[in-house]
């Protein structure tokens, strides 16, 4: 594959990782849901939210293995890496909670990949730039979805109001890591292939705190932010989810069907 001059190729891949292991880590995380949401249709919608997540993951990864050049296919990064070796921000990896917990994490992270994948298509490198045409009917879609519930969770009962704003107090301090920039996307911005993070944040607050102020909530206080993610600093809940997710590959190498 022919990249864009003066972009370096492990900086690439170690970028379009970044893209393609946030979207498998929470398809992963939403697929939980299936045979247990509230109520059957909406059963049916996290597994379909599941499968986009996992679509748009294989997209990335696929391009990421060609930058790479290794021959190394989708499958076998998402199935053969160890956990310091994805690069996932830590909020996707966090388990699902309850109801509330899971559509609050779905709503933050939805308004972030709208926004960012919006920019993304302006992206210097095609490639990428149409994974994100291709995807973002699916994002404006996602988005649509956890807003909705936002709306009825928040304006619901007080049960479903207090359940809301405790996930939403758990889940805040992992959300500046969703806009944090660092030398390897520095480069990349440089040369229109990546979009500047940390300018999406104050839009994207700005959109929550609407939805959450039409929701009876509100922003939780500022705290303690924890990151690291993207450098391979994880929480314990990676590795237990890695167990599940890549047992059926590692038991069977080179299997297919």
């Amino acid at each position: 594959m022919k990249l864009p001059e003066s972009v370096d190729r492990q900086i690439l891949f170690e970028y379009l990782l970044r893209l393609g292991d946030e979207r498998l880590v929470l398809g992963h995380r939403l697929s939980e849901w299936c045979g247990h949401a509230p109520i059957l249709e909406e059963d049916i919608a996290l597994a379909n939210l599941a499968l986009d997540l996992l679509g748009q993951s294989e997209a990335l990864l696929d391009l990421a293995s060609q930058v790479e050049g290794r021959s190394r296919t989708p499958d076998e990064l998402a199935f053969l890496r160890e956990a310091i070796d994805f690069r996932n921000p830590l909020i996707v990896e966090l388990p699902i909670g309850d109801f509330a917990f899971t559509i609050s994490r779905q709503f933050l992270f939805d308004v972030y990949s709208r926004l960012y994948f919006e920019k993304l298509e302006a992206s210097s490198f095609e490639p990428l730039a149409g994974i994100a045409r291709k995807t973002l009917q699916e994002i404006r879609y996602h988005h649509r979805h956890s807003r909705q519930w936002m709306l009825r969770l928040g304006d619901g009962t007080e049960e479903s109001n207090r359940r809301t704003r405790r996930a939403l107090d758990e889940l805040w301090r992992f959300t500046a890591e969703l806009f944090q920039s660092d030398d390897l996307e520095a480069g990349l911005l440089s040369s229109g292939i990546a979009p500047d993070r940390p300018a999406l944040f104050e839009a994207w607050q700005d959109e929550v705190a609407g939805t959450l102020a039409e929701a009876g909530l509100q922003l939780p206080r500022e705290e303690h932010r924890v990151s690291g993610g993207r450098s391979g600093q994880h929480t314990e809940h990676l590795g237990h989810l890695l167990a599940e997710m890549q047992i059926l590959a590692r038991s069977f190498p080179g299997a297919s069907w």
